[in-house]
């Protein structure tokens, strides 16, 4: 703006271009530094017992229980929360605490005992047992967000 408050304009026939980043440049200037999380991601957990969270065992009865589908609804038995605990032995026996959604349930009779058949079956295991708990008594809370996403719950 000029003293009169009137807009100047100047007309240019060409505006030179900035300059340019280049990648040589940078590769110069910058040496690349050791990426120190490669180590660490790379690294598998020692020193767990097979029996705990994390050891193989341990995953392959969680990987069984993920098998067994209620007839009833399209989810399996552990994201439905019906698995209250699950422990291992060094000896490798296993010890199942498991709820149905409801005492009266159809599969009452039939579902512990394909529990104990599973869990039997995984590599590791010598002995299964499968304990049937009502208390606490089941409600919905205990679903994963997995199983509360397949039932349209979320």
């Amino acid at each position: 703006m000029n003293e009169q408050g009137k807009i100047e304009v100047e007309e240019v026939d060409a505006v030179p271009a900035p300059a340019r980043a280049r990648v040589k440049d940078a590769r110069e200037t910058f040496e690349r530094k050791r990426d120190y999380l490669d180590g660490f991601l790379s690294q598998k957990p020692t020193g767990l017992p097979d029996g705990e969270p994390g050891g193989a065992t341990y995953e392959a009865i969680i990987a069984a229980l993920k098998e067994i589908y209620d007839p009833e609804i399209p989810v399996n038995i552990y994201d439905l929360g019906l698995i209250y605990n699950v422990e291992v032995t060094a000896d490798g026996h296993a010890v199942v605490a498991m709820t149905l959604t409801t005492p009266h349930c159809p599969v009452a009779e039939s579902m512990p005992g394909e529990v104990e058949l599973r869990v039997g079956a995984v590599p590791g295991v010598g002995h299964a047992e499968v304990n049937l708990v009502w208390d606490p008594p089941w409600d919905p809370q205990k679903m994963s967000d997995e199983a509360r996403l397949e039932l349209g719950m979320l």
